[in-house]
């Protein structure tokens, strides 16, 4: 794993990014974000997302549909909670992202469904 940036991650940053937990749908400050830009890693500011591929996927959390590079994100299969999923993960700090569903639109296919509390908003 590449050496980071010491981000000060708040209580329920962590818990998502490092623990694997999930916000509670509907309650990120990035589900309606609107604005052209790129969203960020919040433990050590890679890219993950550009603003073009969000979509609104009526899921509850901030949706694309391609990551900013694919060398930018790691899947693993996650078999907890009694299902098989994809769990997204930073590939520069490991921190936990969210899930990707094969559910999403043209031109992938895909839905990243990530939460908002492990990202940080550049606006363009």
């Amino acid at each position: 794993m590449t050496t980071i940036k010491n981000n000060k991650l708040t209580k329920e940053q962590y818990a998502v990014a490092k623990e694997g937990a999930t916000e509670p749908p509907f309650s990120g400050i990035y589900n309606d974000e609107k604005r052209i830009g790129v969203y960020l890693c919040v433990s050590c500011d890679q890219k993950l997302f550009d603003s073009k591929t969000k979509y609104d996927s009526g899921s509850g959390w901030p949706a694309f549909y391609a990551p900013f590079k694919e060398e930018n994100i790691i899947n693993v299969q996650d078999t907890s909670h009694g299902m098989i999923r994809t769990e997204v993960k930073c590939s520069k700090c490991e921190s936990h992202l969210g899930h990707v569903f094969p559910d999403g639109p043209e031109p992938t296919g895909l839905r990243y469904c990530i939460n908002s509390i492990v990202m940080n908003f550049i606006e363009e």
